[in-house]
């Protein structure tokens, strides 16, 4: 198995496993990474709270709750250390819900290939419209831009600071 298949199998069955967990804690788990570091493999979740915002209470019961299932379940090959974290003022916006709390907000998304005209791939602007197919970002200067959920491969909430 490449460490590419390695990692996003490991992520899908840990999301698939886990997020029930975290929804049980009253948290949402917006994303899951495993990821080779300098000091080994890190099986990272990232956590977010409806209305409020994640501490390290909150972490450190969210890693308590899931411990037991991975152990229990032992789907990774490797010896791994888990995180779990709040998901920062940039937080990954994954599924429509993630996108409808920030609109009319800035927002930096990457596409898979070119969409709109002129086709670019990165927009950066302010999220106006989130509808059942996808996104409307307005970049400054070009335009808006409609993208479907599909064609998205990354997304941020941009912070203004």
């Amino acid at each position: 198995m490449t460490e590419k298949t390695l990692k996003q199998t490991v992520e899908e069955k840990a999301a698939s496993l886990l997020e029930p967990i975290v929804a049980g804690e009253g948290l949402e788990l917006l994303e899951v990474e495993f990821v080779r570091e300098r000091e080994g493999w890190v099986l990272r979740l990232f956590i977010d709270k409806p209305g409020g915002r994640v501490g390290l209470e909150e972490c450190s019961q969210v890693s308590r709750a899931v411990d037991p299932s991975l152990d229990v379940e032992d789907f990774i090959p490797h010896e791994y250390s888990l995180e779990v974290s709040s998901p920062g003022v940039n937080r990954p916006l994954k599924k429509p819900a993630h996108f409808e709390r920030v609109k009319g907000q800035k927002v930096k998304v990457k596409s898979f290939g070119p969409v709109g005209d002129p086709p670019r791939k990165n927009f950066t602007g302010t999220l106006t419209e989130v509808a059942g197919d996808g996104i409307s970002v307005e970049v400054e200067g070009a335009g808006t831009f409609h993208i479907l959920f599909k064609d998205i491969a990354k997304a941020n909430l941009e912070f203004e600071f």
